[in-house]
């Protein structure tokens, strides 16, 4: 396989405050362009875009094309499995919603510390290797957000397993909370292959900062600035897959227009990254990906993410010293329809979701003292 992967979790929307309502004619679009240059990966999750990713996937590939000619990544997480049986009403529903008949990928959904027992507790694991056997699955992993020593304990626990999906970028590459090179070596010390999610954090190495930028205008004009963080990821050798979370046609050809016939950095490219990396770690107030699980169970329904992407584009040139910026109306466009980031009770859920482990709550403090001052 070309090792670009289809992300459905940032389709395009019809209402950019409602992540259920995509626009599934521009995903078809962009289905058909990605499946006629050659790749074949898409990945999605029972609760993505407000659960409605699972749908379009049937709506935009799997009705529409062969079943052999993609693969079909999903996955199920351990927060909406109460009992033995839940995991078979939860997989038999994404079958359904798929229409995919059985999925070539399937993974227990970002393990850590605090679901790993939830996960053993309902005996995830075996039951996962069952629907192997019954031919549902064809490839068994699990996504993981944790330290290095948690994933060689369950590769050592669980030899079974067949591939690891994590958390690999250039900005992450030595961060003392994700790890990403120390996990990515683990999972290469089992044999086990890498899937790779966040190769551009969220958007976060598709817009740098003009230093960092320059560095890699200068080098190869041609190339556009997310490409460097995809392209970084590819090239790692026990790398199987990256993982593109695409929201536009445009940005869909331009990832498939680098990596249909891939090249792998040079040493001189990964120390741009590197330096870059440092660049960017010097200016990022608040390290979201924007994933969004934090806002699924927000008892005060807080936009969060998007209050931070608002924050990081004040933070980054020193904007709060200007006292106003067109960011304060687009907070408080967002308020209308979202509790604004002072209405948090502090009750928690939040950081308790968070796959990059941020002080939430915090965090949403300062987003308040800086939007919500009068």
């Amino acid at each position: 396989m070309k090792k670009l992967g289809f992300g459905l979790m940032r389709l395009p929307l019809n209402d950019k405050e409602n992540p259920a309502d995509v626009d599934v004619e521009q995903v078809k679009k962009m289905v058909d362009l990605f499946l006629a240059k050659g790749f074949t990966y898409f990945d999605t999750a029972w609760m993505y875009h407000a659960f409605a990713s699972e749908n379009v996937a049937k709506t935009a590939l799997v009705d529409r094309h062969p079943r052999d000619s993609f693969t079909l990544a999903t996955k199920l997480h351990i927060s909406f499995v109460e009992s033995l049986e839940d995991r078979d009403r939860i997989f038999n529903a994404q079958l359904e919603k798929t229409g995919a008949g059985y999925f070539d990928y399937y993974l227990l959904h970002g393990i850590e510390a605090e679901s790993l027992p939830k996960y053993e507790k309902f005996d995830c694991f075996s039951w996962l290797q069952d629907k192997k056997a019954q031919g549902l699955v064809k490839h068994a992993g699990f996504s993981f957000h944790d330290t290095p020593e948690l994933l060689d304990e369950i590769l050592t626990k669980h030899p079974e397993v067949e591939f690891v999906q994590l958390q690999v970028n250039y900005l992450d590459w030595e961060s003392e909370w994700i790890q990403s090179r120390a996990c990515y070596e683990m999972a290469t010390k089992h044999g086990k292959p890498v899937v790779v999610m966040e190769p551009v954090k969220g958007g976060t190495l598709a817009k740098v900062p003009e230093q960092a930028e320059k560095l890699f205008r200068d080098h190869a004009p041609e190339m556009s600035v997310p490409s460097w963080a995809i392209r970084f990821a590819a090239s790692l050798d026990n790398v199987m897959m990256v993982l593109s979370g695409m929201s536009s046609v445009a940005q869909l050809e331009d990832n498939t227009g680098y990596m249909q016939d891939f090249r792998p950095l040079t040493e001189e490219e990964k120390a741009l990254c590197r330096r870059a990396a440092d660049i960017i770690n010097g200016q990022v107030e608040i390290p979201c990906t924007g994933c969004s699980y934090c806002t699924e169970g927000c008892p005060q329904h807080i936009a969060i993410p998007q209050y931070f992407s608002l924050y990081n584009e004040d933070m980054r040139e020193h904007l709060e010293e200007k006292g106003w910026t067109a960011n304060f109306g687009n907070y408080e466009s967002l308020t209308g329809k979202f509790g604004r980031a002072g209405d948090c009770i502090e009750c928690g859920q939040c950081e308790g979701v968070c796959p990059q482990h941020l002080p939430v709550i915090e965090h949403l403090k300062a987003v308040s003292k800086h939007y919500d001052r009068k």
